[in-house]
Formats: C-alpha cells, structure tokens, sequence
C-alpha cells in the first residue's frame, strides 16, 4: 500500500475571521480558514484549500492585480508571499505587529501596510527571484491611533486611510507640489472605511456609528503638480556613475533647488489641495432598529458608485453614491457580518459572518444566491464516507448533519432535526441512507434522494446515545448508551426496536458490526471490557474480553475475523472473535510515544508528564486490512502496521500555535512568578473577541469568558473506499489527504529489458498485448495511456482477454482514474466494459481484496453519468424551447398569412365593383351624347 498522503482539502470551515478577497477576474473568491486559505471557484462550484499553512490564524488577505501574488498576513503581523500558480510559499516577512490592511496599487507595483498608527509602502515583489521581495519605499506617519483601513486612487498616486483616531488622512506617494497629507475629520467614532471615487480625488469616509461623510476636492486626480528635480533623474540606480570633479557642482545644484523649492512652496501655498464636506449621511438609519447597532464592515464599488455596509445583528444595506438612494436592506442573520465585498463587475457582493462561521455570494441584481456555505457552529466530532467513496458525512456538536461532495467540496444538503451533538454517522450499505445518533435521545434516518428525514428510532426510557453502527445489510441498526449502559438494536425496515442488550457496567464507547453475511456486534465499554454479541439468533452475548484499562473505540477488520481497540493507556489491542480468553489478543500495539508531547497554557506540569493522559479516539481498518490509522488527543494521525507491531507513518495535522496543545515547550519569556502571560484576560478590540477561556478539562471552551484558545485534537478519522484519501475531524475543521501521484516512480516487476524504448518499438510492431503488460510493469501513466489509445478498438477482446489476473487490476485502477479526467470517454467505458466482461467472475472471488478498485470505478462512472445527466436534460429542455419557438412562429405565420388573404379579398371586391361604377358612368355618358345628337 502506498503512503505518500498529502493535504488536498479543507471541508467544514467556508470562513474564520478577516477580510475576503475576489481574484481579479471575479470569478473567484479568497476566504480565510483558520491559518490556511480557500479558493471558491464561483463559476465551476469548486473549493480548494491551498497547502500553505501559517503559523497563527490568518486575519488579512490580499491579491496582485494580476492573480500572481497573494499576500497572507496573521495575528502575530507574519506575512506570507504566496504563488499562485505553483501554490508555494515564497517569502516570508515578520512585521512584528499586528497588522489591520493591505492592498496593492492598481497598476500592481506597490502596495501598503496599515501597521499600528503607520502605513508602510513597498515595491511589489516580481515574477523573478528576488533576495528581498519586500523593498521599503517611504513611511507615512501622523495618526494617534491603529489605521484600520485604505483605498488607493486609481493612478496609484496618492492614499487614503482611515483610523480609529476617528480621522482620515490622505497621503501622496509621491513627491506633488500641490498635495503631501491632507487630514479629514468629522467622526464621533472610530472609522470603518475610507474610499475615493473613480478617476478622481473624491472621498467618502464611513464610522462606526453608520455615519457616512462625502468629500469634495477642489482638484481633479490630473491636476496634481509633480514635483521635478533634475538631480534625483541624474542620481538613480539605472543612471551612469558621477565623476569625483562634479561634487562642487551637485551642491550647488542641491543648494539652487532647495531654495527654488522653498520659493514654489511659498507661491503656490494658495493653490494646495483642499477639502470641503459636501454632504452627511445616516446609513444604519435605514434599519429601524432598537437597539443601537455598530457598522462593522463596508465596501465601495467605484465603477457603479454603489455602497455595502454589514451590521452587528446580521442586516446589510445597499446605497447608491454620492445621492445616498437605498437599494437594498436585507438580513441574512442574527450574527455580525464580520466582511463584505464587491467582485471586479459589481453584480457579486460576499458576505461573512465570523460567527456562524458562514460565507455568502448574492447577486445584488436578480436577488440570487450564487454561493451559499457554511461550516458547522461549533467543533465536527464524526464523519463517514459513502460506500462509493463520493460523498461526506459529517456531525457537528451543533447537531447538524452535513453532506459534502469530495470532488469539489461543497456542502449540498444540511440536516437540522437533532437537537444534541452528533456521537455516531454511517452510511447504509446502498449508500442512499445515512443514519445517526445524538445525545438527544434519537438515532435518525436521512434519505439521500428526497433529503428528509424518513425515521426516527427512539427507547422506551430517553437516553443519551454515545455511537451507532449499521449492519452490511443494512436491516438492523444498533446505538450504545453513554448514561444508561445498555445496547439498542431496531430494525430498519419497520423502526421497532428489536432487543435491548445488557451486560455492561460503563458507558458504551463504541460499537461496529462485523461486515460478514450473519455479523456479530462488538462493543467496547468503560468497563474495561469488550464484547461480542450474536444479534441475529438473539443468543445475547457470546464472549467478553477484559482489557488493561479502559475502552474508548472499536473496529472490525475488512475480513470480520478481527477487532481492533483503542484503550485509554494508548494502546491499540487486537483481539480474534473466534477465540476466548487472553488467547484472543492478536498483539497490541504501544501507541504512548507516537502521539507526542504537547503543552497548553494552563499546564502546571511538563509536557512528558500530561501525556500519560492521551490516547487514540477513532481508529480505522484499510481496506486490505493489514494497516490501521488511528487519531485522538494529539496533533498527529498514525498509520501502523498491524501484523508488524510497528508505526509506518505520522501526520501532523497543524501547525497553528492560536490552538492549544501545539507546543512541546511555553515560552520562558512569558512566564513569571505569577503564571503564563497567555492567561491574562486582554479588553477585546471590538465585541466579536467578547465570547469565548478554556475551564479545567473543557476542550470546547468557555463562552462566557473573553479568550477561547481551543485544543488541538482529532475526534474522528475515516478511510476513503478507493483507498485513496482518508479525512479527520479536527478542531480546524475536515482535513481530507490524498494520494500524491506526481512525481512517483513505482515499477512493478521490472527488468533490465523493460524500458520506453522497448515498450515503443512493440508498439510499433502492433503486439499491443505485450506492450501493454510492459507499460503497467513500468507503471508510467504516459506509457500506460499511449498504448492503451494507440490500441485499435476491434483488437480490445483480445488484448483484454490475454492478461492475468495482476495486470488485470492494474488495469481497471488506472482506467477508473482516466474515465475521470480523460476526454476519451467512450473509448475507455469499451475498456471497462471488456475487462469487466472478460474477467468478472475472478473479479467477484477477490472482490474483498480489491474492493477499494472498485469503489473508484464506481465513483468515476457515477460522476461522469450525473454530469452527462445533467447535460442532457439541459440540452432536451434547450431543443423542445427551440422546437415550441419554432411552432409558436409557424402559427404566427399562418395568421399573419390569413388575415392578409382576407385583406387582399376585399380589395379585389373593392376593384371590382368601382369598376362596375366607372362602366356604369361610361355608358350613362354615351347615352346622353346619343340622345343630345
């Protein structure tokens, strides 16, 4: 089995806290998840997670005009320069405090840093290597507080920032005659954002308390005068070196244009930039509150002149400038929305709320929700793959249940019934069904096709279940009792419950039905016992295995001969069912050094003492059953092998030093006669940081008390069916790893003879059998694709027909991956179609063994049927449009037609009988000329 899992996503956390950011070509949107960040594709509805990680939460984001560059700053003022191509790190800068905004120039070669009561200005690091990426040009200075915010003008010439000294000032970044800073006031409170206009010197500054100033400059944005010295054209990095002769001259020179200068300054003294308030406004009058709301977030669209502001209870507001029209008032929740901020075209507005932890695109124009996501409100404690290995579900403290898609990561469908944290989540074995149980009291059933809660399973007496578990067949369903110590066992089909299973002194920690026609249910307990049970013959229980302490979890092997258990002594026991006593443990893997050593705050005691206390809550069979991973009460997941006693790999899940239990060591720096400095409750910055310090042995944190620093742990962990991912519940969020296949070398029986050359030349020669056994020898996905599609489709019967069993598997993994991604879809289903033909019966007898193949080429062919469904009955919908406009245009026609026959009917009647008239007078006049004569 292959080990090299690397991070490919983050699910369950859409948004932690600061500010988003749209790429530049709009489409896309930036959303900081802890100390990582996320991409929203908004247009193909895909998540990605990039594999950076900072040492603290993440809390500013910004992007270069060109979508190359992205700046990440974090708590502690650390920046990190990322590429977005290569999604690699590539410098790192210390700013050594907290830092409120960034934004760069809109031509793309500067950027600014509001940094305490400074802003900082710096060249734009380039697309080429540089020793120092991060060039300081000048600092401007004058505020008495933190600048919290900044806009640049749209030439990249001069700045506007906003302090919470309830000020703005407007800075020149370079040198004018006419403009150096220029100071707006006029606020009661600190401000939220300043803004210029489009094309001109135009402000508008908006406080805290909603209200919004309206500035007028008396100078266009073209009128600025430069200042010019030839002495700083003549000395410049690009300029050629000065002879020593010229020094006499450069003073002089020095000398003339100080004075020339001091004059300019003098005569112009009258012409300097000036502004005037040219109007006031109210915004969060709109809202008609009563209670007194602070304005929390703002954004400007300078193209449409168009106004967003979030509020502290959830409301957003739309304002057309400079004429303050409303547009829109709308809540979204009863949450502070932390962020808000318009796309490049101004038709998308994202919305955050911090609290909730919730992230929303609206189209402003047609009221539509273009993305809609968010994570679960407090810690994700279980999750479950489907038996396809596409989808996730997880359970929340918060008692949802979530269904998130791993090909794109996006949650479709959110359950709301459970009104406790979610202890246990499964699938059923067809993968439409999936079930869990709460502390409330109910194990649920959740149909997949229709979304609803289809049954509801529940005990005589209430009781708080602790897990769950579903049999292969997906007839019973059982959930252990964390106060009353019993098992419940109902039936699927019909929801009553069928037997009730007693025998344990403790709370159930976990049960796990074994996958075998006729299953046996083992059980784990705080007793210090494990138990097998024999639900289908209704023998009660058939053997008990004691245990050196207690049991925190349990899982059957892929086979259903073994259980593995997790201990509270870190210990990972493997007991045989079929045999009783001591002679039923397999081995027992000591786990106490492998989960490492780590300090929180509170910690009176060294970090070698606290870890007698950890141990492993979830553990998980691979699919061929010889490793097992297991995650608990530590930074680190472990992969051992079970047969070898022995730890293969270890992950660590985080490097966030804002969680608790990261750390072996504290900082001595910190540490003083009277505790940590940690623990010192600090006045929050605004009443978001008003809500959460950890009590002794609480993990989930305090929510009354002002400083939550939560720990780092693993609560569950789960092994994809393809056996190609696995994903943990963290104190972060869903950490989903994937097999990282791109630059692995892994042959296969290899030989001197078997090299590309050779496996080409065969080719050549039209053994397409043996060229293909050659490149699945080399195992090069090139070779592997060229042979297969240089392969004539009349020959696939008999080059399928020739291989062997090992090739045969081979085979179908690496045609599972191509129906994936390949445009070639029909030529590789003939593939799959063939060797499933061809070689179906071997498949079914080693179906076990090769389950995790199949399961991949169930997910790829369940993924390209939905989108070619999709497109279908989309194209079906776009014909019979077509087909009824082409109808509806025919009648048009034939009534058009129609009613001109009519016309043309009376006309020719018309005609005629005025020609009748004119043959009437005609003869009347002949008459008349005869009788004259």
């Amino acid at each position: 089995m292959k080990f090299n899992f690397r991070f490919s996503n983050l699910l369950g956390t859409v948004y932690s806290k600061g500010n988003l950011t749209f790429t530049p070509d709009g489409d896309s949107i930036l959303s900081p998840v802890g100390n990582r960040i996320t991409i929203f594709d908004l247009k193909n509805n895909k998540s990605e997670t990039l594999p950076i990680e900072s040492q603290f939460n993440i809390t500013v984001t910004e992007i270069s005009p060109d979508g190359w560059l992205i700046l990440l700053v974090n708590e502690e003022g650390e920046c990190l320069l990322c590429n977005t191509r290569s999604k690699s790190i590539i410098h790192r800068f210390n700013f050594a405090r907290k830092v409120h905004a960034v934004k760069f120039s809109p031509d793309g070669k500067k950027f600014a840093v509001c940094k305490e009561n400074k802003v900082l200005l710096f060249h734009a690091p380039g697309k080429n290597k540089e020793f120092n990426p991060f060039v300081l040009i000048r600092t401007f200075y004058g505020a008495y507080d933190d600048n919290v915010c900044l806009d640049w003008t749209s030439d990249s010439k001069v700045l506007i920032v906003g302090s919470k000294d309830m000020s703005s000032r407007i800075y020149a970044t370079q040198g004018f005659k006419n403009l150096n800073c220029y100071v707006l006031g006029g606020h009661s409170e600190s401000i939220i954002g300043c803004f210029f206009e489009k094309d001109s010197l135009n402000a508008y500054t908006i406080g805290k308390n909603g209200r919004l100033n309206v500035w007028e400059s008396d100078t266009e944005l073209k009128n600025l005068i430069p200042k010019t010295h030839d002495l700083v054209e003549t000395i410049g990095p690009d300029s050629d070196e000065l002879s020593v002769n010229k020094t006499g001259e450069l003073e002089d020179e020095v000398e003339k244009n100080g004075i020339n200068d001091k004059m300019e300054d003098e005569d112009q003294g009258e012409n300097k930039v000036q502004y005037k308030k040219k109007s006031k406004f109210g915004i969060r009058d709109a809202l008609e509150a009563n209670v007194p709301v602070a304005l929390l977030s703002c954004d400007f669209h300078k193209g449409n002149r168009i106004l967003v502001s979030g509020f502290s209870n959830g409301s957003f507001l739309l304002h057309e400038l400079p004429s303050f029209n409303l547009i829109h008032s709308l809540n979204i929740s009863q949450h502070p929305v932390t962020s808000c901020l318009f796309n490049k075209t101004g038709d998308w507005i994202a919305l955050a709320c911090q609290g909730l932890g919730q992230l929303l695109v609206w189209e402003w124009q047609s009221e539509t929700y273009v993305l809609k996501q968010q994570g679960h409100f407090n810690n994700m404690s279980q999750l479950a793959y489907s038996p396809s290995g596409m989808y996730i579900a997880s359970g929340g403290e918060d008692g949802k249940v979530k269904i998130w898609n791993t090909l794109n990561g996006q949650c479709f469908v959110t359950f709301n019934e459970h009104n406790a944290p979610i202890t246990g989540i499964q699938f059923k074995s067809n993968g439409q069904v999936v079930c869990s149980a709460s502390l409330d009291g109910t194990v649920r059933a959740f149909d997949l096709n229709r979304y609803r809660n289809f049954r509801t399973f529940t005990t005589p007496q209430p009781v708080q279940f602790s897990c769950l578990s579903i049999d292969s067949s997906g007839e019973l369903i059982a959930a252990g009792g964390f106060d009353v110590f019993e098992i419940f066992v109902w039936s699927m089909q019909i929801g009553h419950l069928l037997q009730t299973l007693c025998g344990h002194e403790g709370p159930v920690s976990g049960i796990a039905f074994s996958p075998a026609v006729h299953p046996i249910l083992a059980s784990t307990s705080w007793d210090k016992t494990c138990r097998t049970w024999d639900v289908f013959e209704g023998k009660g229980s058939r053997e008990m295995y004691m245990l050196s302490s207690d049991a925190l979890t349990v899982c059957f092997k892929p086979d259903g001969k073994h259980v593995a258990v997790s201990t509270l002594d870190a210990q990972i026991v493997t007991i045989n069912i079929n045999e009783v006593d001591q002679q039923a443990i397999v081995n027992t893997i000591e786990c106490k050094h492998d989960l490492g050593y780590s300090r929180k705050d509170t910690d009176k005691v060294t970090a070698k003492k606290m870890h007698f206390g950890k141990s492993f809550k979830s553990l998980c069979y691979t699919m061929d059953g010889e490793y097992i991973i297991a995650g608990g009460k530590s930074k680190y997941i472990c992969i051992y092998n079970v047969k070898e006693e022995m730890l293969v790999r270890r992950f660590e899940i985080s490097q966030n030093k804002s969680f608790d239990g990261i750390d072996e060591f504290l900082d001595r720096r910190k540490m003083t006669e009277w505790g940590n400095l940690d623990l010192v409750e600090k006045n929050p910055d605004n009443e978001l940081d008003n809500n959460k310090i950890s009590l002794p042995g609480v993990v989930k944190g305090d929510y009354s008390s002002r400083v939550f620093k939560p720990e780092i742990q693993v609560s569950c962990v789960r092994f994809s069916p393809t056996a190609r991912s696995w994903s943990a519940c963290t104190t972060e969020g869903m950490l989903t790893y994937s097999l990282d296949t791109s630059l692995i070398f892994d042959p296969f029986d290899l030989d001197m003879d078997i090299t590309p050359r050779t496996i080409k030349s065969t080719l050549d020669n039209q053994d397409y059998s043996l060229a293909l056994m050659q490149a699945l020898r080399l195992n090069e996905d090139a070779l592997i694709t060229q042979v297969l599609e240089k392969t004539p489709h009349m020959t696939i019967d008999i080059v399928v027909d020739s291989l062997s069993d090992v090739y045969v598997d081979k085979l179908l993994a690496f045609v599972a991956n191509q129906i994936e991604k390949s445009a070639h879809l029909e030529f590789y289903l003939i593939w799959s179609q063939t060797v499933l033909y061809k070689h179906g019966n071997r498949i079914k007898q080693r179906a076990a063994t090769r389950l995790s193949i199949l399961c991949n080429l169930e997910k790829a062919l369940t993924k390209k049927s939905e989108d070619l469904g999709k497109i279908c009955d989309s194209n079906m919908y776009s014909i019979d449009y077509v087909l009824s406009l082409n109808k509806l245009k025919n009648k048009r026609k034939l009534e058009n037609g129609s009613q001109n026959g009519y016309n043309s009917d009376q006309d020719e009647e018309m005609q005629s009988e005025s020609d009748k008239e004119d043959n009437l007078d005609s003869l009347k006049t002949t008459k008349n000329k005869k009788l004259i004569n």
